[in-house]
């Protein structure tokens, strides 16, 4: 599996416009726009995992910086989330 985060999608993008967007690139395992916990909207970002590195790699430079709805979109492998601790903000 390769996973690819994208940032700077449109606000109005949904899994399945994510999906289909990569999926002219090869096949697609998943695709998620990230949503906020409280309001369930769109954070302006999101994951498509590839099924073989090759075509993740190849939708990665295909999509990188490509008008998504007006918007310019930022493609690039994910990396996995540091192990930090959690800090309280009060």
């Amino acid at each position: 599996m390769y996973k690819l985060f994208v940032g700077g999608l449109p606000f109005t993008t949904t899994d399945e416009e994510l999906k289909e967007l990569f999926a002219a690139h090869g096949a697609v395992a998943s695709a998620t726009v990230v949503k906020d916990r409280d309001s369930g909207r769109s954070k302006g970002f999101g994951f498509v995992e590839f099924e073989s590195d090759e075509e993740g790699k190849a939708a990665e430079k295909a999509l990188n910086g490509s008008d998504v709805g007006g918007r310019n979109i930022s493609v690039a492998e994910a990396r996995p989330k540091e192990d930090k601790p959690r800090t309280n903000s009060w």
